[in-house]
């Protein structure tokens, strides 16, 4: 029994791994659709996200079953309880990943506009924080995963300076109007995937340490 428990762990945790491989992989070419103006790799976003719902839905079925069948506790508990809170998570960044992939696609369809907002970096930084964050997961690194709660800061600062030089722009060129409101929400999106992103650390450092840092909190489970 022992060991059909901890395979069945095992299956869930590659099935956690394919899930945020999915993901990682809609994000980059959601961006990689607006830097390149491809309609083709936007597509491929819109085409891959019944894979990604239908694989939390399969997830989700795995972890309830183990907790009701299973009835685990200490670390395989919080194993279990962290994988279910990751798989919200990474679903919740596939939409957003759907989100900028359906914007670009609009902006492809409008002129170009030089607008002072750079969304290549910002993309940048989110970017790494989810590889990161899975691969703190895949650790169970406490230490890389806090800093991915540091880096959260930064991209909320770039969000705040993005919001306001569009604001600016559009109304210093109302022609742009339309562009600008495409570009501001893409940089929204990239914002709500880094929160999705600290999540996911959080929940690697609870799962590390037992530690309950959401909203600042320092709480060790006993």
């Amino acid at each position: 029994m022992l060991r059909h428990f901890e395979e069945e762990l095992d299956e869930l945790r590659k099935c956690l791994l394919e899930m945020s491989g999915l993901v990682e992989l809609a994000i980059y070419r959601s961006v990689l659709s607006l830097m390149r103006r491809d309609e083709n790799q936007a597509q491929q976003v819109l085409e891959n996200e019944s894979r990604i719902n239908q694989m939390q839905i399969e997830i989700d079925d795995r972890a309830t079953r183990l907790l009701a069948l299973e009835q685990p506790v200490a670390k395989d508990l919080r194993f279990i309880t962290s994988a279910i809170r990751i798989n919200s998570d990474l679903e919740r960044m596939g939409d957003e990943a759907v989100n900028i992939a359906e914007r670009s696609l609009l902006l492809i369809s409008e002129l170009p506009c030089n607008a002072p907002v750079d969304i290549p970096h910002m993309a940048s930084v989110v970017e790494s924080m989810v590889r990161k964050s899975l691969d703190a997961f895949v650790r169970k690194d406490a230490e890389m995963a806090r800093g991915i709660l540091i880096s959260d800061d930064e991209v909320d600062e770039l969000w705040d300076t993005a919001r306001r030089e569009l604001v600016c722009f559009m109304q210093s060129d109302p022609g742009t109007i339309v562009q600008s409101v495409h570009l501001m929400f893409i940089a929204h999106c990239l914002e709500r995937i880094a929160d999705h992103a600290t999540n996911i650390a959080e929940d690697v450092i609870y799962l590390a340490e037992g530690v309950d840092v959401r909203h600042h909190s320092e709480v060790r489970e006993q």
